[in-house]
């Protein structure tokens, strides 16, 4: 074997164990401090408010009442109240809020009983929030009842996924 082919081979296994060690501090990482959480949208949410300021002022009066009087009793925020992300808090702001182990869900769950895409919230056209199980292995339930349909959620119902408890609160 020549030398040039050599050194090529040697530089390229030192190529492949500087690329083993950097994956592996990686996973070291993720495993301590967990995966990081992103807001989506905010150059969407930041243009929501001006169009939502331009369609009220062109709304009929009785129009914007009406509005108004379904939002009052809406919840704003989805609480996670048992688990692993007691605490975590997310607001509701009108796009669909996704559940599961899957890196890209919205709520990310470290359960070994949630399915990579196990469940979905999402708004109604009466400003009511849906749940929805997607198809999991083990269930979503509300209020302790199994869901088989999209099912509207009550303020304060406990929405349970495996270990892991969510509720809709003002």
């Amino acid at each position: 074997m020549s030398e040039l082919t050599l050194t090529v081979m040697r530089l390229g296994f030192l190529a492949v164990l500087w690329l083993f060690v950097i994956v592996a501090v990686q996973v070291i990482r993720s495993d301590l401090f967990g995966t990081r959480v992103t807001q989506r949208g905010s150059r969407r949410e930041a243009a929501r408010p001006q169009q939502a300021a331009r369609q009220q002022t062109a709304a009929p009066p009785q129009q914007r009442q009406q509005s108004g009087r379904q939002r009052r009793g809406a919840p704003t925020k989805l609480v996670v109240s048992e688990g692993t992300l007691t605490g975590t808090t997310v607001a509701l702001q009108g796009q669909t809020i996704t559940l599961g182990r899957a890196h890209d869900s919205t709520i990310v769950l470290d359960d070994d009983y949630a399915s990579s895409r196990h469940a979905r919230i999402y708004p109604d056209r009466d400003g009511q929030w849906i749940v929805e199980d997607l198809g999991s292995t083990n269930g979503t339930y509300l209020d302790r009842t199994r869901l088989t349909t999209p099912t509207p959620i009550p303020l304060g119902a406990p929405i349970r996924i495996g270990k892991t408890v969510i509720e809709l609160r003002k």
